[in-house]
């Protein structure tokens, strides 16, 4: 069939045909997806472990070398590559492109689990992820009021913005930098302590036994049953000060007496 002759013959349906060719080309155009990091996955696994109060060297001898030593016989491990900070290890093993991704998670996650018991007892359970490119921030707002400080204005990004963000369609998750958090601060004093006869652990084991919400069992009412709930918590700082801490001789003294107790924000440890 000669195609060029038809088309001078029948010069209607061409131009049919190459209208409906060029509307079909413009709607595939603009329904192809276009992405700065395409969805690729590769078969790298990432450990996460904390430990609070931990030096880098001992985060390197205690745990570190131990997560190392329990993913290094693995097979198809191409490298290993360690971050050491205070009170923190990112252990990341890479593995061959050949390797399946949810295979080398499974095997990395059994192996840290079988370690668990090497590792120290204060340490939290370390967590296994895999290399997620498409999931890096995308968007960024920078923030400010001339209304609210800068306690207010992070209780209102936490509380009010990003429930709507949340909310909008696409958006995984919120992460704030900067700002500042509320913080109860205890501050201890020594020579009223001394004087009145009390220790810090006295005082530790007070505040660990105040904000206590646990369940109590059941209730029988009538003919139905109603769940309790054992609730131990204070709802200001005047409450908090007014503590009752038990000391030896059965003596008992209230907190603001060792102590000032004081409504302010934690220390900052990033800024945007």
């Amino acid at each position: 069939m000669n195609v060029s002759r038809w088309s001078i013959q029948n010069p209607i349906a061409s131009v049919v045909v190459f209208v409906l060719l060029t509307l079909g080309g413009l709607m595939a155009f603009k329904s192809m997806k276009v992405q700065n990091f395409p969805d690729l996955e590769l078969p790298t696994i990432i450990i996460s472990a904390a430990l609070p109060g931990a030096a880098p060297a001992q985060m390197e001898t205690e745990v570190a070398r131990k997560l190392e030593n329990a993913i290094a016989n693995i097979q198809d491990l191409k490298h290993i590559y360690t971050r050491v900070q205070d009170s923190a290890v990112t252990v990341t093993a890479e593995f061959r492109l050949e390797k399946s991704t949810q295979e080398a998670l499974d095997e990395v996650r059994s192996a840290v689990q079988n370690a668990r018991s090497d590792l120290p007892a204060e340490m939290r359970d370390p967590t296994v992820s895999k290399m997620n490119l498409a999931g890096a921030p995308i968007l960024a707002y920078a923030i400010s009021s001339a209304q609210r400080d800068a306690e207010a204005l992070s209780w209102f990004i936490d509380d009010t913005v990003t429930r709507q963000l949340l909310g909008v369609r696409g958006v995984g998750s919120i992460t704030r930098v900067g700002g500042v958090s509320r913080q109860v601060q205890v501050q201890l004093m020594p020579a009223k302590m001394q004087a009145l006869g009390v220790t810090a652990a006295e005082v530790s084991r007070a505040l660990r036994s105040t904000q206590i919400d646990a369940s109590g069992g059941r209730m029988d009412l009538g003919n139905m049953q109603r769940p309790l709930r054992v609730l131990g918590t204070v709802s200001t700082v005047e409450e908090l000060a007014n503590l009752d801490i038990a000391v030896s001789g059965g003596r008992s003294v209230r907190l603001s007496q060792v102590a000032e107790v004081s409504d302010s924000v934690a220390e900052a440890k990033s800024a945007a």
